[in-house]
């Protein structure tokens, strides 16, 4: 299962860098490039809010598998068209759309084996969503850096030739070393509603109903809105203004990235003994508001970058947990019309990132802006974790599993009006993505 999502998650992070890359270097457009990730990036998110209902029908093996093969055929037309000069921009817009169309769903696929994967091994959930979380953080400091190098030792052609060849490792993993999740034992068969259309409708009232899941995937909504806007304005504004240059963005993606990499590594040896709650207040809080607040306070860079590197540690350590409530919410059968739902909907904020991260800067300066964004975050944070439905955070105890009478916001316990009546049961997504 990592192996898997770490050969399909370094092919997106390496296509990140590779593909811009390559069409700015080819057309030499500005306009062309920034259109490309457009064209994948929307059918990923559509695809994969769509795909469920048929995860849960085929199962997450098939659909991962035929995802990552069609992946890896449009990947490797592309640079075979372009070397017969048969590659128009608008084909390859066209191949880029299958590649978010297939990767959407089979990434989404993947996410399923966790719970399965982590009973098989006889661990913590914690334990599988803590190393799952630390093979997507290695996978996005990775991933550019292979990018880099790969392109500018070889050229960006290469690099689409690894895109695809990681594509295939990852279908060639699934194919042979998985096997399709399978109800847990104390939970009861959901009632299957009908075709495509209710399935779907199924799981959208599911995730409206379980006000825990639905408090979790809203705050991690609001939170993937406001690190785009960090990311993608706020961070090089603060960068260029306060003339620590470009490097400056990279040392303090690389840092935060590196930290939190660490506390998933450690999250997942020792998070099922912590107190779920506390951690992910702890946790979101350290590495939410005090960035910007040393930022937009004008703090030498040595003290930003210790500043990231302790809340990357606490960031590291939320994954795991708020990815094995999720899991722990939803029951077995319901997992791929759920969770890609939730996924989706906690990525429909990022397009708009850059916009309000632009926008406030615009109207209020940058410092202001950092204030802003980072008092979202914190309220973002705080406001649903202190809320009485998040006492659910706890751990199932046997009796719940067995179906004991428990709290309605407590794990294990259905909504009133869940669809199906099901037993009860989150880059997560996780924050940042996740």
């Amino acid at each position: 299962m990592l192996s898997a999502n770490a050969a399909a998650l370094s092919a997106n992070r390496v296509l990140s860098i590779a593909l811009p890359w390559f069409v700015l270097t080819t057309t030499g457009s500005v306009g062309k490039t920034g259109l490309v990730a457009f064209c994948q990036i929307v059918p990923y998110v559509i695809s994969q809010a769509l795909a469920g209902p048929l995860i849960d029908r085929i199962g997450p093996k098939r659909i991962s598998v035929a995802g990552d093969l069609l992946s890896t055929v449009a990947m490797a037309t592309a640079p075979l068209l372009y070397l017969t000069g048969s590659l128009p921009f608008g084909l390859l817009l066209g191949l880029l759309a299958v590649v978010g169309a297939a990767d959407g769903p089979a990434n989404g696929a993947k996410g399923l084996f966790v719970p399965s994967a982590t009973r098989a091994a006889r661990v913590p959930i914690e334990r599988g969503t803590g190393l799952s979380a630390a093979v997507e953080r290695t996978a996005t400091t990775v991933g550019p850096a292979l990018a880099g190098v790969v392109v500018t030792a070889f050229g960006s052609l290469y690099a689409l030739w690894i895109t695809a060849a990681l594509f295939a490792v990852s279908a060639l993993v699934v194919s042979t070393t998985l096997t399709d999740p399978v109800p847990e034992p104390h939970e009861t068969p959901v009632e299957e509603d009908g075709g495509y259309l209710s399935q779907l409708r199924q799981g959208a009232t599911f995730l409206r109903d379980a006000k825990l899941l639905r408090s979790i995937v809203g705050m991690l909504a609001v939170t993937n809105l406001l690190d785009q806007a960090f990311m993608s304005v706020l961070l090089p504004v603060w960068a260029k203004e306060s003339g620590n240059g470009a490097e400056a963005i990279g040392l303090v993606v690389s840092v935060f990235a590196a930290t939190s990499i660490i506390a998933a590594l450690v999250a997942a040896g020792v998070a099922e003994r912590l107190p779920r709650r506390t951690v992910y207040l702890i946790g979101f809080s350290l590495g939410g508001l005090p960035r910007f607040a040393a930022m937009a306070t004008g703090a030498p860079l040595w003290l930003v970058l210790a500043v990231l590197a302790v809340g990357g540690l606490g960031s590291g350590f939320v994954n795991p947990i708020v990815g094995a409530v999720t899991y722990e919410l939803i029951p077995t059968p319901l997992l791929g019309r759920v969770k890609t739902l939730a996924q989706a909907v906690t990525w429909a904020g990022i397009p708009f990132g850059g916009l309000l991260g632009a926008g406030l800067v615009t109207l209020t300066g940058t410092s202001t802006a950092l204030w802003i964004v980072g008092g979202l975050y914190l309220v973002a944070i705080a406001v649903p974790g202190m809320s009485r439905e998040w006492n659910g955070m706890r751990k199932r105890t046997e009796a719940e599993h067995a179906g004991a009478d428990a709290p309605e916001d407590v794990i294990g316990a259905a909504p009133a009006s869940a669809p199906a009546q099901t037993v009860p049961q989150e880059e997560t997504p996780v924050p940042a993505r996740a």
